[in-house]
């Protein structure tokens, strides 16, 4: 996920993509939306910021599905901002939904994916507190 600034508590922070077949569908939004690709590594291979043509900001990711991304369905991921990722995960579990991935670490914030009681997922994240 690339953010520099933070989302309020309740908003979108970002939303990526995780299909088997990343460059292909990379080059497609790039042809389709305009968005220029530029790589994130990833270690052993490398996922993708969708940035905008006027600005170069990244607008959204493509991601491969592998490691933790493995079993993801393919569809656009939101992730909604949450004050406390690992309360939210809670409460998401306690309401009828489920956990798809557990919270964990990631870049300069918390996140987990979750399943709503309809079968829709979302991401919920958190930026890292400073202190």
């Amino acid at each position: 996920m690339s953010k520099t600034e933070t989302n309020p508590t309740g908003t979108i922070a970002w939303i990526d993509l995780t299909v088997s077949n990343a460059e292909e569908i990379r080059d497609f939004y790039s042809q389709v939306v305009g968005w220029h690709p530029e790589p994130v590594d990833m270690g052993d291979f490398d996922d993708f910021n969708m940035c905008l043509a006027m600005n170069g900001k990244p607008a959204a990711g493509i991601c491969h599905a592998r490691g933790m991304n493995a079993d993801l369905p393919p569809v656009w991921l939101i992730y909604l901002t949450v004050e406390d990722v690992d309360a939210g995960a809670d409460l998401c579990v306690e309401l009828g939904g489920k956990l798809i991935i557990q919270p964990r670490d990631l870049g300069g914030g918390r996140f987990c994916v979750i399943q709503d009681p309809a079968g829709a997922i979302a991401a919920l994240y958190a930026p890292l507190k400073e202190g």
